[in-house]
């Protein structure tokens, strides 16, 4: 595939999009694909199970794959999975998804519909986007009818195959039949998609190769439909970490669950060799801008991280709240001041009392995960409180000492402020 990708030169705005920004991974017939491109709107679809109340900027790129796909002229497909949710995808993990209720099912969707929102428009033009439950059709099948029409389709040997599934029977880690079924409900996602909603293609990480191709086969099998599916890689940042986690916790695209400034702050501290790549992926100025900020070097290279961080939180937070982080972060850094829309811990007088701990506000603004690590950054030197160093975790702070908001600091990028309220 990336001898195709190099030399191919595709006829449509989408794969070209595609390509130059570093989206494709595998294309299963990129001939086909471009030319259906070509020749009139392609819906096209990715799966998102409702395993939280928001996505993560992990699933950032196959949502951006959707929104340039919306802005090329054709039409994106959300699939909630409210049905495959109850199973859970087994993909490269080491073991079983821990069950969800219904209902926790449907909060989690509904948390997850307005991150799309952001990205996608749902209007009623030929490309407006629909946003689909695959528990439309999966809550209601009947078993035995499932497994003569569509199961007979499916061959256990080649099933076993697949890396996802080889993976960890390799390691013989038990894998459930419930799970084992997930990759037969993604393909008759795809066969139903396709059915009522014409959707042409399928998309997903490396890691959905096997199901993609399963939903592919299927549907040629039992509608004989011409479908394509498309991978993207599977990102990580240069040191080796999974993109979207943190050692503070997952970004989340919902603001109800991370602030537009912890936001923008992930990606203003962006590893120096990931600039121009992120740029690509994540914002949509133009490629030779992208690369022009991505090979900047020394202090410049702090400039194209704040173009990064401005473009990517526009996206999903809007302009005004990239502006006030960035606003926001200048006071803090260059100025000293607290900035108004950090991190920000409320306390009544009742929970201060007597006193707190400098050690327990550091933890509970979320600036150290336990007290254990929050005495460890402050004997490393690394814990300052309105920017003068903390050397002592008992140190006492009593209400009045709150009179006026309190900045925190772990380290030199990452702050939070503590209020009295009322």
């Amino acid at each position: 595939m990336d001898a195709t990708r190099m030399t191919y030169q595709p006829k449509s705005d989408f794969i070209r999009v595609m390509i130059e920004r570093g989206f494709l991974a595998d294309c299963t017939d990129m001939q086909g694909f471009d030319e259906a491109l070509i020749a009139g709107v392609v819906p096209g679809y990715i799966g998102f199970d409702a395993t939280a109340k928001s996505l993560h900027v992990g699933s950032l790129m196959q949502i951006m794959t959707l929104r340039w796909l919306q802005k090329t002229g054709h039409q994106p497909i959300t699939l909630m999975g409210g049905g495959t949710t109850k199973v859970g995808d087994p993909s490269f993990r080491a073991d079983e998804r821990p069950l969800l209720t219904p209902e926790q099912i449907d909060d989690n969707i509904a948390g997850i519909k307005t991150v799309f929102a952001k990205y996608l428009d749902y209007g009623d033009a030929p490309t407006g986007a629909l946003m689909l439950d695959n528990a439309e059709w999966l809550d209601g099948l009947n078993y035995l009818e499932f497994l003569r029409d569509i199961g007979r389709h499916f061959s256990v040997n080649r099933m076993l195959s697949f890396e996802s599934v080889k993976s960890r029977l390799d390691r013989e880690q038990s894998l459930s039949f419930l799970e084992f079924n997930y990759m037969i409900l993604q393909a008759y996602d795809f066969l139903e998609l396709n059915r009522r909603y014409g959707c042409r293609v399928q998309f997903g990480g490396s890691d959905q190769w096997g199901n993609i191709v399963n939903g592919i086969d299927l549907t040629r099998r039992v509608l004989d439909h011409e479908i394509y599916g498309m991978t993207t890689p599977l990102l990580t940042t240069s040191d080796g970490r999974k993109m979207g986690k943190t050692a503070s916790g997952a970004i989340w695209l919902n603001d109800e669950m991370l602030s537009a400034y912890e936001f923008w702050q992930f990606w203003r501290n962006t590893t120096d060799a990931d600039v121009g790549r992120f740029l690509k992926l994540y914002t949509e100025l133009p490629v030779a801008e992208c690369d022009r900020l991505g090979a900047l070097a020394g202090s410049e290279i702090n400039e194209a991280k704040i173009v990064l961080a401005n473009e990517a939180t526009a996206l999903c937070h809007g302009r005004a709240a990239a502006e006030a982080a960035e606003a926001t972060a200048r006071e803090v850094f260059e100025r000293g001041g607290a900035g108004e829309d950090l991190p920000t811990l409320s306390l009544s007088a009742a929970e201060v009392g007597e006193g707190i701990s400098v050690a327990q506000l550091i933890t509970r603004s979320g600036l150290a995960k336990s007290g254990k690590e929050a005495k460890r950054l402050i004997a490393d030197g690394g814990a300052r409180m309105n920017d003068v160093e903390i050397t002592d975790a008992g140190q006492m702070i009593a209400a009045a000492d709150m009179a006026a908001p309190i900045k925190l600091s772990a380290g030199k990028k990452r702050h939070a402020l503590v209020v009295l309220e009322g």
